[in-house]
């Protein structure tokens, strides 16, 4: 296990479990957000975007010989996926999510944590709950069942058919697979 990718809910650790990976394994971690969110939370546009991800990844296979990638966006998914040689999917139930991300948004609030390229959540924004868009509750919410329609197939697709997919369904599940990591079991 040398590419990694890492997918699933906001609030399921997708990020916290990428930068613990990409650790054990010596190479560097691929937060796609950062390449994604320009300043004012303006997208950048996918080709763009696309070929961040892909300058991203060229330089982590010259320098490490490998990568963690932590993402959902469709537009970079081929791309990632292609050069990958695992996916790990958090697919934790929604009130492990939604109480992370509450928790989660609330302590960056407070702290004024910026997060990518100068961009920081907002309480009007979080509560914003009418919007997908705007609130990141709204969001997580709705994404549940989304990531389930998209990744179930995805995993048995021949397309893919060269991955190795780890379903994790809990965060007792996720950490008996990064004990696993550790050991270098997988």
């Amino acid at each position: 296990m040398r590419r990694v990718v890492m997918v699933g809910n906001s609030g399921s650790g997708k990020t916290t479990l990428a930068d613990e990976v990409a650790t054990r394994l010596a190479v560097p971690h691929v937060e796609l957000d950062a390449h994604f969110h320009q300043q004012g939370w303006v997208p950048t546009p996918e080709p763009e975007f696309v070929g961040a991800v892909r300058s991203a990844l060229d330089a982590a296979d010259a320098d490490a010989d490998g990568w963690v990638v932590c993402g959902n966006y469709p537009a970079a998914r081929a791309s990632i996926w292609a050069r990958a040689d695992s996916i790990v999917w958090l697919d934790l139930p929604r009130a492990v999510v939604m109480t992370r991300v509450a928790l989660r948004s609330a302590r960056r609030i407070v702290g004024r944590t910026e997060l990518w390229n100068g961009n920081r959540e907002s309480l009007s924004d979080l509560a914003a709950l009418h919007d997908p868009n705007r609130s990141l509750l709204r969001w997580t919410w709705d994404a549940v069942e989304g990531y389930r329609t998209r990744y179930v197939p995805a995993m048995a697709s021949t397309t893919w058919g060269d991955l190795r997919w780890y379903r994790l369904r809990s965060p007792a599940a996720v950490e008996a697979w990064l004990a696993q990591v550790a050991t270098g079991d997988r």
